[in-house]
């Protein structure tokens, strides 16, 4: 493919030009690459950004969320006049703002193991920037299976980490992958994700910039890309360590799998069976002085905001705290959205046998904004 700059594009790009290891060259490597971004939100706005900046000539993205105020945050491709829009969509729009030269592709969908190679197939490097356990092992595999580089980053309350997976070593063999470093997933509920640990909300611009740059490195071949080492970032102590990560010739992916139940999640059917009630009918139930129990799986801080007056258990300590829920009456586990509470009604239903648990839909906020209106929404 013969790649040309325009002169605009020349006089955009000149900083990068005037780099003697990089110069015209770098950059219409750049103009040819294709990258796809799974995930626009604390890593993918940062990442997103400094790509479209830089040049990608078409950048992929995969999101099927909608904004939230709570994403604010961090998510800085976002403003309050985005709340309830979908993010990708919106991150599309943005950013062609910010370089038209760069081609977007939305896809406004769940990344799932039935259609996960088929969008990878179209793309040269996959960024992951996802908060959940399966996503980022289907994205693993997805990439191991198709022959791509996954660049790789992950954050948590002030720690954030880097590394890239599957890179293309100069004897045709190919270096560490994710299962390479983590073989299998941890317990459900031991390891919160952003919305129930929480997360500094500079550290996904500090991290996703790393990724965008590991990312340019490997488009570029420019400097020593993360190829064999996992970079592990603490904001608390300013502190950094580089890992080294070797194959493990244990691993072996030929498939992608069922990653919900590889990650100790109940399968999608069963999901579908959760018993649930809405706001106005637990009025109706609080009303009429129902037997009922209510549990909040969301974090202190959260109960502070908002409460129902429920048991506070949250959700990585759900199981540890069956003693304090009852079997006797109607319990309704409840937290920010509905997606927690949700979580935690798998786990118990899975392992303890309940039958009698419900799930808010639409959590707190759905009372406040419905029933409710002197509480905070957040």
């Amino acid at each position: 493919m013969n790649i040309e700059l325009s002169p605009k594009e020349m006089g955009r790009y000149a900083r990068h030009l005037a780099i003697p290891e990089f110069g015209l060259k770098g950059q219409k490597k750049l103009k040819a690459a294709r990258v796809l971004v799974i995930g626009s939100g604390g890593l993918g706005s940062p990442l997103l950004l400094y790509l479209t900046a830089a040049g990608i000539g078409h950048i992929g993205i995969v999101d099927f969320d909608v904004v939230d105020e709570s994403n604010l945050q961090r998510q800085i491709l976002f403003t309050v006049d985005d709340v309830g829009k979908s993010k990708s969509e919106t991150a599309a729009k943005r950013l062609k703002g910010l370089n038209p030269n760069v081609e977007f592709t939305v896809y406004n969908t769940q990344f799932t193991k039935d259609n996960a190679l088929d969008i990878i197939k179209d793309y040269d490097i996959v960024a992951d920037g996802t908060d959940n356990f399966p996503t980022r092992y289907l994205v693993n595999d997805a990439c191991v299976l198709s022959g791509k580089v996954n660049v790789y980053a992950s954050i948590f309350r002030f720690e954030g980490q880097v590394s890239v997976f599957n890179y293309p070593n100069d004897d045709g063999t190919r270096g560490p992958n994710y299962r390479d470093m983590f073989p299998e997933p941890p317990p459900p509920g031991l390891v919160p994700n952003c919305a129930e640990g929480g997360v500094l909300g500079v550290l996904p611009g500090i991290i996703g910039s790393m990724q965008a740059s590991e990312v340019i490195k490997v488009i570029t071949d420019v400097g020593e890309p993360l190829n064999g080492r996992l970079f592990a970032y603490d904001a608390a102590t300013f502190e950094t360590r580089i890992l080294k990560i070797r194959p493990n010739p244990k691993t072996h992916i030929d498939k992608l799998i069922d990653y919900q139940q590889f990650c100790g999640m109940m399968p999608s059917a069963a999901s579908q069976e959760i018993k649930e009630l809405d706001v106005h009918e637990l009025q109706t139930l609080i009303d009429n002085n129902e037997a009922i129990q209510l549990v909040d799986v969301r974090q202190a801080y959260e109960y502070d905001i908002s409460t129902l007056d429920g048991e506070r258990i949250p959700l990585a300590e759900i199981t540890q705290h069956i003693n304090k829920i009852s079997k006797d009456k109607k319990v309704i586990v409840y937290c920010r959205t509905g997606k927690r509470s949700k979580t935690a009604i798998e786990e118990l239903e899975l392992l303890y046998k309940f039958e009698n648990l419900y799930n808010l839909k639409g959590g707190i906020n759905a009372y406040a904004t419905e029933i409710d209106t002197s509480m905070a929404v957040y």
